[in-house]
């Protein structure tokens, strides 16, 4: 008889990840089983072998994959585990695909590929300078900053190219879901056989996707967002992160986890390279680069020779003789938008707001349509004439009068993309326009469109924060930004960062090839650093001014962040129990640490709860866990390493 400690994916007790079953073969370390605890049965990862113990024990009940998981992906889960301060069953939950005990038909998941031509690549000096460092390297994270258009997406096929030619595999992450059509119409020229993975496929197409990584014994490419890391490929050489900057990297949900230093740690037990492709290196990632002695990767030429830069007009919409004409168009952007129409040419019209809008009041009372849960403004979705709640996803018909006043003079202010794309359909009938939004059904999705948008058949593309990464689009001609500053009024450290970079990105769209391209940026704050430095995508300036900021205000790089948050039913609890932990934090922790708060978070409503939160502040972040002793079991939430402290 053979003994084993067994991980289980659900969480038995607290004080333990692992517990001691027998079997009458012996297995392998990775080995996916069935267990039984209790009267339950459970999926559990063999951690190690281990003598006979004591007590007697269970036997493991089935085998339900004959392959085990690579060692290295084992040991990124105990390191996330530790450093995060996350069960090792919340983990493996992120880790193994839903529902890995089902058995599937062998039907292997194939992406849509919008075919390309294929260009032979003539790699400039500075790419084959690029090139030479990372193939001149063992192993290590290297931070890739190349303007964009400077050919980012070649140098990640070449990367690839030479990591399979070394028969090692290669890990591609992206942002958003949205992104993966673009990568994968551009790796297809060059990769046959690409997994791919996200979460618009099925259950069935991702457990097939990882199936299909855990068995293939020959090195492959595997593209997808934040959980494509946890891919059991047996042999990687590179993991390459596209848009680095992004926040969508970092997980929300436990375990709260940053697929940045996930992929650090999972390339240093592979012996592998790691890349953090950007534009607008986070500021960061940026600091920890330099600080580290890591070779910065550096592109500052647009690839192709014959570009052209575009004309980039900023409006300032405080001045009433540019937006006369229409309550949030310029003039200067209507003219161009019709101009560029007239060629038969692309727009694309970024407002990093959803919905129509953000506020629904009484004119005559001052009443405001607010979620009775969350207690927040609801945005109103004229298409579906409703009302809804961008926290808990709570909806109600749009009134015809006040619940207070009983006027029917109720009014909806605000700018949204939905309201955008109603506007834009008044101006001009005859375009075929697309709005690509979190609302977007799959359908609608951009992953679904792609082909519409490469090809120029969609002639406004309007959008969020989704339509700024990373597309290269070759028939768009004019980038119009609605209002550059929406994100500015947020009180969180990383507002400014976040302004900049989706500025930034979202004029890289244009001005990558030989044809004139124009830029409309509209903004109420003109002279503001991010919307100065976005216009100009002079990341070095800002990157100093950021620095400034940050060491003055001292956050992240200048310090290590825990956010701690308390939810209760009601508000008075709420409070109680915010203030008396941060009195005791205050007397009990390292004296090193800064205890800011308890303040009410920026939703201090949600799902039928408040939510108060303490902030700590320390030079190390081994102070901050040894802080967290002092945290209640129920009741609070924390978050090591937050990227937004809203």
């Amino acid at each position: 008889m053979h003994y084993y400690e067994v991980a289980p994916n659900q969480i038995i007790r607290v004080d333990s990840s692992f517990f001691t079953y027998s079997y009458d073969r012996q297995l392998q370390i990775g080995q996916i089983v069935s267990i039984e605890i209790g009267n339950k049965q459970m999926v559990g990862v063999i951690i190690k072998k281990v003598s006979k113990p004591t007590y007697p024990t269970k036997k493991i009940l089935s085998i339900i994959e004959k392959n085990p998981l690579p060692y290295q992906l084992i040991d990124l889960s105990l390191w996330m585990s530790e450093y995060y301060l996350s069960p090792l069953a919340t983990v493996l939950q992120a880790v193994l695909p839903r529902g890995i005990q089902k058995k599937r038909r062998q039907k292997s998941f194939q992406p849509q590929i919008t075919k390309r031509d294929r260009i032979k690549i003539v790699f400039n000096k500075e790419q084959l300078s690029v090139l030479g460092t990372v193939s001149n390297s063992d192993s290590g994270t290297f931070l890739f900053q190349g303007i964009t258009g400077s050919g980012k997406t070649e140098i990640y096929i070449e990367i690839a190219k030479r990591t399979i030619a070394g028969n090692k595999s290669v890990i591609l992450l992206v942002p958003e879901i949205a992104l993966t059509s673009q990568l994968i119409s551009e790796f297809s020229n060059h990769f046959s056989n690409l997994i791919v993975t996200h979460s618009k496929m099925t259950e069935s197409e991702r457990h097939l996707a990882w199936t299909e990584a855990l068995s293939s014994n020959k090195p492959r490419v595997v593209i997808g967002p934040r959980s494509a890391l946890f891919s059991p490929l047996k042999n990687i050489g590179s993991i390459i992160i596209d848009e680095a900057h992004e926040p969508s990297y970092k997980q929300e949900q436990s375990p709260k986890y940053s697929a940045l230093r996930a992929a650090t740690m999972l390339g240093r037990f592979h012996n592998a390279k790691v890349i953090f492709g950007s534009a607008t290196p986070s500021v960061i990632d940026r600091y920890l680069a330099e600080k580290s002695n890591n070779p910065i990767l550096r592109l500052t030429k647009i690839a192709r020779a014959d570009s052209i830069l575009p004309n980039i007009k900023l409006v300032d919409m405080t001045k009433k003789s540019n937006n006369n004409e229409h309550q949030f168009f310029s003039k200067q952007l209507i003219s161009q938008i019709a101009e560029t129409l007239k060629i038969n040419k692309q727009i694309l019209i970024f407002h990093n707001r959803r919905g129509t809008t953000n506020v629904t009041l009484c004119k005559k009372c001052g009443w405001t349509a607010q979620c009775p849960r969350c207690y927040l403004p609801l945005s109103l979705h004229s298409d579906l004439h409703s009302l809804h709640c961008h926290i808990c996803g709570y909806s109600q018909n749009v009134p015809t009068s006040c619940p207070i006043c009983a006027s029917v003079d109720i009014i909806h202010k605000g700018v949204g993309t939905k309201l955008i794309e109603t506007e834009l359909k008044k101006l001009f009938p005859d375009a075929n326009i697309a709005r690509f939004d979190a609302d977007n059904t799959n359908d609608e999705a951009i992953n679904s469109r792609y082909s519409e948008l490469y090809n120029g058949t969609i002639d406004i593309a309007i959008g969020t924060q989704i339509i700024a990464k990373g597309l290269d689009l070759p028939q768009l001609r004019t980038v119009g930004v609605i209002q550059a500053d929406a994100g500015l009024a947020i009180p969180d450290f990383n507002t400014n960062e976040r302004t900049f970079q989706l500025l930034a990105q979202v004029i890289g769209r244009v001005g990558r090839n030989e044809h004139q391209t124009n830029v409309v940026v509209q903004t109420y704050q003109p002279t503001h650093p991010s919307i100065v430095y976005g216009l100009t995508q002079d990341y070095e300036s800002f990157y100093k001014n950021t620095l400034i900021e940050r060491k003055k205000g001292l956050f992240p790089p200048f310090t290590h962040l825990l956010k701690l948050t308390c939810i209760y039913k009601t508000e008075a609890t709420t409070i109680k129990n915010a203030k008396k932990l941060a009195l005791e934090l205050k007397s009990k922790i390292n004296k090193n640490i800064q205890v800011l708060g308890p303040t009410p978070a920026f939703y201090e409503r949600q799902y039928n709860s408040y939510r108060w939160k303490i902030t700590l502040k320390s030079p190390k972040r081994e102070y901050l866990i040894d802080a967290l002793k002092f945290i209640p079991p129920t009741h609070w939430q924390f978050e090591l390493d937050p990227t937004s402290l809203l």
